[in-house]
């Protein structure tokens, strides 16, 4: 079946991040230059992980957890039988699903909203506390829901349950590319016609031993600036020293414009396009000219009449040098040298650390609030910009005025070499 000429609206927006909970809170922070990146022997939410003392990065971007109110998005006594990252999914889902003014009643209705909701390691927390039980001999003391509050899925699975929709429930589990995957993958699903609104987006949950040690022996984390947190990830800067782990949620509700329109939703723009491909290079590593990166940029432009109206990109740059560089490459290659010099290029992660799995719903939300506020929100930490990145302009440490933007776009690339970009077009642009 060919795909309908149906468009796709983003109608809802809600956030679960290091720097606040709900979009408000949180994009406020993000123009403000405010950083989510904390001291994890210090912050109360994280001081007393086991064998955090073993690890050699001690920074990372927490959510605010004393920010959430379980009850107003979970029933009592769900929180025993879900992971954090499930919650995390749960709280943006209801934020985004309010935002949109969609709650509905019909079974009509419910039958056409389905979910698609990723993650990247999904309950690996819990996964960590069972085993630190059966090290210590105490296998009783496992949770009867330790396997399904750790499942992918799951998170999918409890925005279904808990508002009742009978679509589509799906997760998407590529790596860091798995946010921008699921709106995409979502988006189409509207376009088949299996659903008339979607629930998207991504959770995480992963400040544990496991997950920081992990990829500290994989020589990932940034080490060099556990004195001083908020410094620590430096996405283009020449001192930067490896990513920061993140954690949180990114979902929006994504709808068939006609079927918004005629229920008088807000839109705050159309998904004009979106590309996926995969390197087929390395299990971690980009190649060095960001073809595969290119190639879904290219993909993701394809359903835009003109790509010069592309005016800012929310990049996915986590702070290493290989990945940063070859984005630039990628960007580079697909609009050209001197027109990539034009485009207003943010780098978000330098305020709220690397969200993994949930990455690219958090910052295809920031690209989608910067379309529809027109600013720009600003890269920290980038005082001595790589060589790579001259005439580039990057947005460094005071978020930009654009109120004249007609599309953005928004990158994320994942282990596995997977890549996916996502264009934002705004409803009166014209664009597709």
């Amino acid at each position: 079946m060919i795909p309908s000429a149906r468009k796709v609206a983003v109608t809802g927006l809600g956030l679960v991040t290091p720097l606040g909970v709900g979009v408000q809170t949180a994009w406020m922070a993000l123009l403000a230059g405010q950083s989510g990146l904390v001291d994890l022997k210090t912050n109360a939410h994280t001081k007393d992980l086991p064998f955090l003392d073993q690890v050699p990065c001690t920074v990372a971007g927490v959510v605010p957890r004393d920010q959430l109110d379980a009850s107003t998005f979970m029933k009592p006594g769900d929180d025993r039988k879900t992971s954090l990252f499930i919650q995390y999914a749960l709280k943006a889902a209801k934020e985004a699903l309010d935002d949109a003014q969609w709650h509905p009643t019909s079974d009509r209705d419910r039958q056409a909203t389905g979910v698609m909701i990723g993650s990247g390691i999904g309950g690996v927390d819990d996964f960590s506390a069972t085993a630190l039980h059966l090290a210590a001999h105490q296998a009783r003391k496992i949770s009867p829901f330790a396997v399904p509050k750790a499942l992918v899925n799951l998170a999918a699975g409890w925005v279904s349950l808990t508002h009742g929709f009978k679509g589509p429930s799906h997760c998407v589990a590529t790596a860091c590319a798995a946010g921008a995957n699921a709106i995409g993958d979502a988006a189409r699903m509207i376009q088949y016609g299996d659903a008339s609104v979607m629930v998207a987006g991504a959770a995480e949950s992963t400040i544990n031993a496991i997950s920081l040690a992990g990829f500290a022996r994989a020589k990932a984390l940034c080490t060099a600036f556990n004195h001083d947190p908020p410094a620590a990830s430096r996405p283009f800067d020449q001192k930067r020293a490896g990513f920061v782990m993140g954690e949180g949620a990114g979902v929006v509700v994504l709808e068939d414009l006609e079927h918004a329109r005629a229920r008088g939703a807000k839109v705050y723009a159309v998904l004009a396009g979106y590309g996926t491909s995969c390197d087929a290079h390395h299990i971690t590593a980009p190649p060095a000219d960001g073809r595969g990166a290119a190639r879904a940029m290219t993909q993701a432009l394809r359903g835009i009449k003109d790509r010069s109206v592309v005016a800012h990109i929310n990049t996915h740059a986590t702070s290493t040098e290989q990945g940063d560089v070859a984005e630039l490459r990628a960007i580079r290659t697909v609009f050209g040298d001197e027109r990539a010099k034009e485009i207003q290029i943010a780098a978000t992660k330098s305020a709220t650390g690397h969200l993994l799995g949930a990455a690219g719903a958090v910052e295809a939300i920031w690209a989608l609030l910067a379309l529809h506020h027109g600013i720009v929100p600003p890269t920290l930490n980038l005082h001595d910009p790589d060589p790579e990145a001259d005439g580039f302009q990057l947005t460094p440490l005071i978020a930009v005025a654009k109120p004249e933007m007609a599309a953005v776009m928004s990158n994320s690339f994942g282990f596995g070499g997977t890549n996916a970009s996502l264009t934002f077009a705004r409803s009166d642009a014209n664009l597709i």
